[in-house]
């Protein structure tokens, strides 16, 4: 479980493993449809809904957080459709586009699990078994069967917007919400990033895969947000998942710093067996 909850945080926030059967889950992505508006499509002859998306796509770009380092503590809980729960704490830390350190406590604060990600590599301590696992960064792409890297794991950690780009075809505007939608289909995912009409802050993120066989949704969430040093940041995601299994996850992001000077210790003990 522990192992499930650091990929959680540091792969993709979103999904977290790979199911390779898509049947018998259309009630769950039926739930996930049911929460987002619909979509209209859009006549791009006409120059002012061309101008209306180039002009909400570029706020949404310049909305971006940018930084050099990033450390939190958060609240992890996480639920299966199997009824699995649980309640988790992790410690994070990052240095963009270098490292990603994840440090998991549960009952009595306990450290169950860390982890350290760069560039190349995935190095795993479970410190319940005594046991060190390196891979290389590949791993993070067996295990979720997607385009992941050190900087996109990065962008879904932060809050900034992944699998979205300019190529937007569509959008719907919402005056009784104040929100508009704009929807891109790349070449893994077709993405209904929804954001707040003012503040062009994110509200939501839905992805589906662009191969209907797999029928691999997720819904990802951005509230409570909070302005620190400029930085607008979301402190609450929920995230749910649906292919084979359900899966629901809450991030309730405690204390977060910026470009604070950070270490990332990460000692294989002699006594831990390898794998």
């Amino acid at each position: 479980m522990m192992k499930k909850i650091v990929l959680l945080l540091t792969i993709a926030s979103c999904f977290l493993y790979s199911c390779r059967s898509t049947r018998n889950i259309q009630a769950a992505i039926t739930k996930i449809d049911s929460v987002v508006a619909p979509v209209v499509v859009v006549d791009h002859s006409k120059e002012d809904s061309i101008a209306f998306i180039q002009e909400n796509y570029r706020r949404v770009m310049n909305n971006r957080i940018n930084y050099t380092s990033f450390s939190a503590k958060m609240d992890v809980d996480y639920s299966e459709s199997d009824g699995k729960k649980y309640n988790v704490n992790a410690h994070l830390r990052m240095y963009k586009d270098s490292v990603i350190w994840v440090s998991i406590t549960a009952i009595l604060g306990i450290e169950g699990l860390r982890a350290y990600i760069t560039r190349d590599s995935v190095k795993l301590l479970n410190k319940q078994d005594k046991i060190y696992i390196a891979r290389s960064v590949s791993y993070l792409q067996e295990v979720t069967a997607l385009p992941l890297n050190l900087h996109s794991l990065q962008e879904l950690i932060i809050g900034n917007p992944v699998y979205l780009d300019s190529t937007i075809m569509s959008y719907d505007r919402n005056s009784t919400q104040g929100t508009i939608s704009l929807q891109s289909t790349g070449e893994f995912f077709r993405n209904l990033f929804t954001i707040m009409e003012n503040e062009k802050l994110a509200v939501s993120s839905k992805l589906d895969d662009v191969d209907q066989a797999r029928n691999r949704t997720c819904l990802l969430t951005y509230s409570e947000y909070e302005n620190k040093k400029g930085v607008n940041f979301s402190t609450n995601r929920e995230i749910s998942v649906s292919e084979k299994k359900k899966l629901d996850i809450k991030l309730d992001f405690r204390q977060y710093d910026f470009n604070e000077t950070l270490s990332f210790p990460f000692n294989v003990p002699k006594n831990y067996s390898r794998n």
